[in-house]
């Protein structure tokens, strides 16, 4: 095995619930927050209540609101390009003289 390419680990860890709990153990920081921990998971407490742990509904709800927006297919983006084109093309110059006094 390869010599030192492991992580420190600390034994008395301590990790601080978001509902105000805090226990200890192993890790391989010294310090972790989380969000949910058994003193407050309606698993283990038997209580039914709603948890929404990062906005999981509201980014939901976002990405089917952007679902209803109009998909532009690639022979619509093919025809967009090349009617840039072809306005690019007309807004040059056709002879050395405009060339010089444009």
């Amino acid at each position: 095995m390869k010599a030192n390419i492991h992580p420190k680990w600390y034994e008395e860890a301590k990790i601080t619930c978001a509902c105000g709990n805090t226990f200890t153990t192993g890790a391989v920081v010294p310090e972790l927050k989380v969000e949910i921990c058994y003193a407050c998971h309606p698993f283990y407490t038997g209580t039914m209540r709603f948890v929404d742990t990062a906005g999981r509904v509201d980014s939901f709800k976002a990405k089917v609101a952007g679902a209803g927006k109009k998909i532009m297919s690639k022979t619509e983006k093919r025809q967009l390009k090349k009617e840039k084109r072809l306005t690019e093309e007309s807004e040059r110059p056709t002879s050395l003289s405009e060339l010089r006094n444009g």
